[in-house]
Formats: structure tokens, C-alpha cells, sequence
């Protein structure tokens, strides 16, 4: 007979991901015993918790039900597992680790050696993506964000900060009279990072407190690199972290401008789900990130101004 928090987690995933086959992948199983585990579920419960078709999967009235009482089972295990050996429990195993495109590139995979030296015993599975990813259904031990997290399901530790800086090249301002304060920008091409929260409204602090003012121009992207390249080839003024410039803006033939209106900083976030217990291996990460984060002027507090 299948062990039935087995058989709970089964169903919990499926629920959470709305697939047989990407719990059969998490897992390490096939489609059609993911499937047998439901049955035999639904067979010892005698109900139908799960109405599927070749199209489409839902979650019977009963199964909503079982669901909510089947995850507070599984999250009172792992909390009486994790009492017991908490302090004693190195961390271990793979770590499902998600971060934006540009970000993870620059200042995640490069310190994943000391990372992984320090914790031999610790797989890192990295995925990057400049889109917020799911946690839950994705199956997400942890997700690096960059700005303010407001989803109440999950819990949110500042680990870094991010300094922003208005930047153009030499190329775009030949000829343009560069901004003297932020509500010049309407006379300029921006370039519009359309993730960006408060979008095409950039936000600044001056001498005088916040202001914010609409930008607008030719070119708009949905990834930082994007904008940075817009920048680079000339394509306006860009917002851009600072983190994006470990050798600085010179080389690249950028000048910064609005010197005394600096957009408003953002916090780097490390970000899980609240009803999860903190495993050995995501504490370990998460200190980790915020200790090499604390000592590096591009992603801390210290930054020079």
C-alpha cells in the first residue's frame, strides 16, 4: 500500500501545478503512477477529488476541501521534521533557485563556487527569468526580486539594495541639451522598461523631496538588459541599476545625468513561500547571499553616491 503523505504531497502538487506530468517530473516519476497514486486517493477517501479530461484538469468541491486539510497535514510534518533537526541539519540537497536574467548573470552564478564550496552538499538548480515566478506551482525553494514584494503569501528578507542612476550615451546627447531636472525628460527620448512597477512613471527623490514625472520614446523592453543596450546604442535615456556597471558607465560611452535627482532606490529581496518551512539549504543561501551582498558597493547600502 503507497504511503499516504505520499500520496498527499501527490495530490497537493497537482493541485498547486494543474499537471500530472510536472509533478511526475518533480518528483522523479512517471505520468501514469502519479495518476494511480490520485486514484488509489480518491478509492480510500471515496470521492472524486479531481475531474480530469484530455483538456483540461479541475478541483471537485471535495477536493478543495481535502486539499486545504491535506497541506496543513504535509505542513505540520515538515514542521515537527524540522523542530527535531533543525539545529542540528546541514543543508542538502537541490536548491530550486529563481532571479531576473541580468541579475542572476552578473551577481548570482559568479559566486556560486564559494557558495557551493562552502556547501558541497547542496545543488544548485538555477532559473532565470526576468518574469515573477510562481513559487508554489513551480516548486521554488527561493526567488531573488529586485522592488518592493506585495503578495501576502510570501515572506520577503531584504538582503541587498539597489541604487538606480539616469544614464544616456555620448552619441544620443550630441546636439540635445542633457536634463536639468526630471521634468525635462518630455523633451527627451526614455527608454521604458515596461517590468519596472510604476512603468513608464520614474520616480525621483531631489533637493525639494520625491518627484515623479511620465517619460515616454520610440523603445520599450520587458528585459534590464534591453534597456541597457537601448541606452548603449543610443536610444534614449535610460533608469538603470547600478549593479548593471561593475566596470563603470565610461567604457561604455555613458554619461550620468540628473545627478541631484536620483530615482528612488529599490530593495533586493530574497523571497519564499510563507507556509514553508525554512529548510537548512535556503537559510544557508539566503544568509549567504545577504553576507556577499553586505560587502559588495553595487548591491549594498554603502554604495558611494
Amino acid at each position: 500500500m503507497t504511503d499516504t503523505l505520499a500520496l498527499y504531497r501527490a495530490f497537493a502538487r497537482v493541485v498547486e501545478t494543474g499537471s500530472f506530468s510536472a509533478v511526475a517530473r518533480e518528483l522523479g516519476t512517471s505520468q501514469p503512477t502519479v495518476s494511480r497514486q490520485i486514484a488509489e486517493l480518491e478509492e480510500r477517501l471515496g470521492a472524486l477529488l479531481l475531474r480530469r479530461t484530455t483538456r483540461s484538469l479541475t478541483v471537485t468541491d471535495d477536493g478543495r476541501i481535502f486539499y486545504e486539510r491535506a497541506r496543513a497535514v504535509l505542513d505540520a510534518v515538515a514542521e515537527a521534521e524540522g523542530a527535531v533537526g533543525r539545529q542540528r541539519a546541514a543543508p542538502v540537497g537541490t536548491l530550486r533557485l529563481a532571479c531576473p536574467v541580468v541579475f542572476g548573470r552578473l551577481h548570482i552564478v559568479p559566486r556560486l563556487p564559494r557558495f557551493q564550496a562552502r556547501f558541497p552538499a547542496v545543488r544548485v538548480d538555477l532559473s532565470m527569468n526576468d518574469g515573477f515566478a510562481d513559487l508554489v506551482e513551480e516548486g521554488v525553494d527561493l526567488a531573488i526580486r529586485v522592488g518592493a514584494v506585495a503578495d501576502p503569501g510570501l515572506v520577503a528578507r531584504r538582503i541587498g539594495t539597489t541604487r538606480r542612476v539616469t544614464l544616456a550615451s555620448k552619441a544620443y546627447l550630441a546636439g540635445r541639451t542633457p536634463p536639468s531636472r526630471p521634468e525635462d525628460l518630455a523633451d527627451h527620448a526614455c527608454v521604458v522598461y515596461t517590468r519596472l512597477a510604476t512603468g513608464d512613471r520614474w520616480e525621483f527623490s531631489g533637493p525639494d523631496g520625491p518627484i515623479a514625472v511620465r517619460v515616454a520614446g520610440p523603445f520599450s523592453v520587458n528585459n534590464s538588459e534591453g534597456v541597457r543596450e537601448g541606452v548603449v546604442a543610443g536610444l534614449g535615456i535610460g533608469v538603470l541599476p547600478t549593479w548593471h556597471f561593475p566596470g563603470g558607465y565610461a567604457p561604455l560611452g555613458l554619461v550620468e545625468l540628473l545627478r541631484d535627482f536620483e530615482p528612488k532606490p529599490l530593495p533586493i529581496n530574497a523571497v519564499y513561500p510563507s507556509r514553508r518551512l525554512l529548510s537548512p539549504k535556503v537559510r544557508a543561501m539566503i544568509d549567504f547571499l545577504a553576507h556577499e551582498f553586505g560587502l559588495d558597493p553595487l548591491l549594498s547600502s554603502h554604495a558611494a553616491a
